[in-house]
């Protein structure tokens, strides 16, 4: 029989709620306005930031009527179902906790938080207020994920032994970007590394333990960091970020059967090769999603957390609580670790 991989079950935009949407940011928060209006019934309704200029001119291109002085006043509005909070990730705590106790179900970028007590906090609230608490890893809604999720509950592969993910650039070495600065969140594990560490735990749960090297840069960011991360089943992840090397952002399953890899960039709308066979005598088969642009996949997101709001679910079904606080615990741990034993890199 020939090899093929299944078709992505995905979610009828017309069975979910439209929801009434309120976006704090405006930065990464564009694109996903732009592809949950393009894709879905979901709409954005009000926006806040700090800017109040560039807010203006954000709620004109996107078509948001009303723009808010302050997050608190579009937390507080009876207009809004849903809070999106895309700030530096060292705001989402406050805010998430500001959302959920005004009622409102939110979605935080990632990583959810700063820490993995700070993860706790958000989620535990959320379950306590009844109202539904996801974190934007988009690549968890993505069509391709979906059918990775079949491959691998039908055992394609074998026995698992193997996953590894990158995601590294290199940018310049600016003190002042975020990206740079220890008080707004910055380095490379807490805003690149969490797609891999998220990705091996999608497959192999939480690690038994945590090791990671790397390099700190003068600022007191991690620059780049390589993990091991064994799991319970004795299968190893190997993730890699860095913001000063450039990788293939590429992601890969390997087993005892076969072998997955998720195209380039694999944390978003790509596509996936499955392998099967010994050397010489392989079969294989591409399926790649070429319906949307790259930042147009976060509409899936959007409808996904409407879908679970209407089903009255207070966490994701393919995102819980429970692993976006073990791998902010993993990125706890590898910060620590390359801080601790590496030396400066700028």
């Amino acid at each position: 029989m020939a090899l093929f991989l299944p078709s992505p079950r995905t979610i009828d935009q017309g069975s979910v709620p439209a929801l009434r949407w309120g976006i704090i940011g405006t930065g990464i928060a564009g694109n996903f306005v732009s592809a949950m209006h393009a894709f879905t019934t979901q709409r954005a309704v009000a926006v806040a930031a700090r800017d109040v200029g560039r807010t203006q001119v954000f709620a004109a291109t996107h078509g948001i009527p009303v723009v808010h002085a302050d997050p608190a006043a579009l937390i507080a509005s009876a207009e809004v179902d849903v809070v999106y909070i895309a700030t530096p990730h060292p705001s989402h705590h406050d805010l998430a906790l500001e959302a959920i106790a005004a009622g409102k179900h939110v979605l935080v970028e990632k990583p959810i938080a700063m820490s993995a007590a700070e993860a706790d906090a958000i989620t535990s609230a959320g379950r306590a207020a009844g109202v539904l608490v996801m974190e934007a890893m988009w690549t968890r809604y993505l069509p391709q994920s979906d059918v990775m999720r079949q491959v691998l509950a039908d055992g394609v592969l074998g026995d698992v032994h193997l996953v590894r993910a990158d995601f590294g650039f290199s940018m310049p070495f600016l003190p002042e970007h975020r990206m740079w600065n220890a008080e707004l969140g910055g380095g490379a594990l807490l805003d690149a590394g969490v797609y891999p560490i998220s990705f091996i735990s999608s497959v192999l749960g939480p690690p038994t333990s945590v090791v990671a090297h790397g390099a700190m840069t003068s600022t007191g960011v991690d620059a780049r960091a390589n993990l091991l991360l064994p799991s319970a089943s004795g299968a190893t992840g190997m993730a890699s970020t860095s913001m000063v090397t450039c990788m293939p952002v590429t992601a890969e399953v390997l087993g005892t059967a076969g072998r997955l890899s998720v195209l380039s960039p694999f944390f978003g709308p790509s596509g996936l090769t499955l392998t099967t066979g010994s050397i010489g005598s392989e079969d294989s088969v591409t399926w790649r999603d070429e319906t949307v642009t790259l930042h147009d996949g976060m509409h899936w997101q959007a409808t996904a957390l409407a879908a679970y709001v209407g089903e009255g679910r207070l966490e994701s079904p393919v995102h819980g609580h429970a692993e976006i606080v073990s791998v902010m615990a993993t990125i706890d741990e590898a910060r620590r670790q390359v801080a601790a034993d590496a030396g400066s890199f700028a």
